[in-house]
């Protein structure tokens, strides 16, 4: 039922609202508490979504009726080595718990597809946890899993 919901760019009056969506979003990840990021790492964040310059972008989800923000995507576009175009990771996605099953992940992919398209991208991926089994049965029907393990190492 995404008729309800609009997605549009991030503003800078939208940080009360956006700030506990980021804030699930950590969480969710394990992030909290003491492994919280420090505040030095969110206000950056926060910048560099609203900074022209900066390669990061945020989009928002918003209840049409209510205007009360429900969701959040963060997405970036970098080059790669297997493709001319530029390739766009959705780094971030998250909806409020009350808000799920509303379409507000479903409008927020979408304008990532958009934006991807607008920007001539031949490709949009994200990752998530293996466990996150209730957001997969939505990243099936939007896109292709296509196996891969993500491996990482602090530096």
């Amino acid at each position: 039922m995404t008729a309800a919901v609009t997605v549009r760019p991030v503003q800078p009056e939208d940080y009360a609202a956006w700030r506990p969506l980021w804030d699930g979003y950590n969480a969710f990840y394990g992030r909290f508490g003491a492994t919280a990021l420090p505040e030095h790492i969110n206000a950056t964040t926060w910048q560099r979504l609203l900074d022209p310059a900066e390669p990061v972008f945020c989009l928002v989800a918003h209840d049409a009726a209510g205007g009360k923000i429900l969701g959040l995507a963060h997405y970036l576009f970098h080059r790669s080595t297997t493709r001319i175009d530029p390739i766009c990771y959705l780094s971030d996605l998250y909806t409020n718990e009350a808000a799920r099953g509303r379409g507000v992940g479903r409008a927020l992919i979408d304008a990532v597809y958009s934006a991807a398209r607008a920007a001539k991208a031949s490709r949009v991926y994200w990752q998530t946890y293996e466990t996150n089994t209730t957001a997969r049965l939505l990243y099936d029907k939007m896109a292709k899993h296509h196996g891969s393990i993500v491996y990482s190492q602090e530096l």
